[in-house]
């Protein structure tokens, strides 16, 4: 990445501003010795403004920046002297969203440990399962999660949030060096389809991952930030490590309430919000507060934002709205900008600098724009492979995301789902989330999820599941009428079912498992 582009827009974002020279130096001392990874992000902010908030929660408490890094050491410490951790272990990190799950990923950062991020909805056999595949030498957990925990291997060391508070407190003195071997963060997959696969994420090489995202999503140094989206994803994760390196106040609640979400946005005049897309659905689903919240970015990931919540949602709040297109294996793709979005409201945006997009045919050749075929990314921030030792499909630098899509005249991408979720119908292929997108533009629905079922006949057809707005009623025939007015004859479900709610994960995505099980 190019210095001058690297320097303007940080500049343009506040982070090469004048200061205190001590603090500045101190600051740049801290990434040269401990790198760009959660720990010497935590590092260079307390060094520069130690007392500015790091942490609100949603009881109002504040942690600064000294004391969120004095915290984190002390962790590090009793894991290292109490526990045994030593560099390339593994720790399991079973947390929702508040300071003890950052203090415990960067306390395993400053050891040379590897943060294993745990989805708050497994079960206890899949968690179970995930200790013994990642090999963890300690699991960290939310007291809440205690029953799912029992299960467990007896030489596992299980910490629940008492137990954690006093290796913080009991911590022994001692200096913290930069470790040996650098620490990974392995992210699970989401498991929407099977068990989940631990990934493992590189450690950012400099500036440019920074700068990639914020240049096309504009936010600023010493921002208020709500934190809805799950850290433990990739998507969350990553607002993280933007907040660490903007020195913003990170405001977070462990579970997403939308009155309560509405409320602290207006409270602790945030400036931007990250969620994933069915929380933007929750939030329309409340009258909008007065005066609306100031917020300057709303940025989303995670699952397919449906083209009709996007509008919906900038005429509540205004032209705010980012949606970032990538994965846990390539981290972005594409960002979609207001303007975009009001252009093109299904659309997943630009590839932002730095990072390539191709669309591919089977045979790794470029497809014409406008046709759909496979979409492979490029950027600093490809995954290293899962834990398991398989990898992705890669070509010529860039990584297959299992994506199908296309690219328009103008450089903008359309995703169409998942290459496994593509069913064909009587020869035809056909898209589910091209039905999808087209009804949940009917008035009447709340959440709709479109998949292909076994058909005796044409070998698969589409089942389409809606949830409808309380006191919203409608037919089955008038909706496959709508589809077929407006597509062609094939992408008509001819099942239509309608359900209360639509069975998500923790991270918002639709678990089409449950809804074939739900079809029979």
């Amino acid at each position: 990445m190019d210095l001058p582009f690297v320097a303007a827009t940080l500049t343009r974002r506040g982070l090469l501003t004048p200061g205190n020279p001590v603090r500045i130096a101190a600051q740049l001392g801290a990434l040269r010795r401990w790198g760009w990874g959660l720990a010497g992000e935590l590092r260079q902010a307390a060094a520069r403004e130690p007392d500015r908030p790091a942490i609100i929660d949603e009881d109002g408490h504040e942690l600064a920046y000294a004391e969120l890094l004095d915290r984190a050491e002390r962790l590090a410490r009793s894991l290292r002297t109490a526990v045994g951790v030593r560099a390339g272990d593994r720790i399991g990190v079973l947390c929702r969203n508040h300071h003890g799950l950052i203090e415990t990923i960067v306390a395993a950062t400053l050891l040379g440990a590897d943060a294993v991020l745990m989805n708050s909805g497994l079960s206890g056999a899949q968690l179970a399962t995930v200790a013994g595949e990642q090999r963890l030498r300690v699991l960290v957990h939310d007291t809440e999660f205690a029953d799912r925990v029992t299960g467990l291997p007896a030489d596992l060391h299980r910490l629940d949030e008492q137990a954690r508070e006093d290796l913080v407190t009991g911590a022994s003195r001692g200096e913290l060096r930069p470790p040996e071997r650098a620490a990974r963060i392995i992210v699970l997959t989401s498991g929407t389809t099977g068990a989940p696969k631990g990934a493992r994420r590189p450690t950012p090489a400099g500036f440019g991952p920074l700068v990639s995202i914020i240049d096309r999503i504009p936010l600023h140094a010493r921002d208020r930030v709500l934190i809805a989206a799950p850290l433990f994803h990739t998507w969350g994760f990553a607002a993280l490590q933007v907040c660490l390196a903007l020195r913003a106040t990170i405001v977070l609640h462990r579970r997403f309430d939308p009155t309560a979400t509405l409320t602290a946005l207006g409270a602790h005049r945030c400036d931007a919000l990250f969620a994933v897309p069915v929380m933007l659905q929750r939030l329309l689903e409340h009258p909008a507060p007065d005066p609306r919240p100031p917020l300057k970015v709303v940025a989303v990931s995670g699952s397919a934002l449906p083209g009709s919540l996007a509008s919906a949602f900038m005429d509540t709040y205004g032209d705010v709205l980012y949606n970032l297109y990538g994965s846990t294996e390539v981290s972005w793709a594409s960002i979609a900008a207001p303007a975009d979005l009001r252009t093109a409201p299904t659309t997943a945006g630009r590839p932002p600098h730095g990072t390539r997009v191709a669309i591919l045919d089977d045979a790794g050749l470029p497809v014409p724009s406008g046709r759909v075929g496979r979409i492979f990314v490029g950027n600093e921030m490809l995954f290293e492979g899962y834990t398991s030792g398989a990898g992705r499909e890669r070509r010529d630098g860039l990584l297959d995301t299992g994506d199908l899509g296309r690219m328009n005249a103008d450089g903008l991408l359309f995703v169409d789902g998942r290459a496994d979720d593509m069913i064909v119908s009587g020869g035809e292929n056909v898209f589910p989330a091209e039905v999808e997108n087209l009804l949940a533009e009917l008035p009447q629905v709340r959440e709709v999820a479109v998949i292909g079922v076994p058909d005796p006949e044409y070998g698969q057809r589409l089942a389409a599941f809606l949830a409808l707005h309380r006191g919203e009623t409608l037919d089955e025939e008038a909706v496959r009428e709508y589809v077929r007015h407006h597509l062609a004859r094939f992408s008509v479900p001819r099942d239509v079912v309608f359900v209360k709610y639509l069975p998500r994960n923790a991270t918002g995505k639709v678990l089409t498992r449950e809804l074939r099980r739900h079809h029979g």
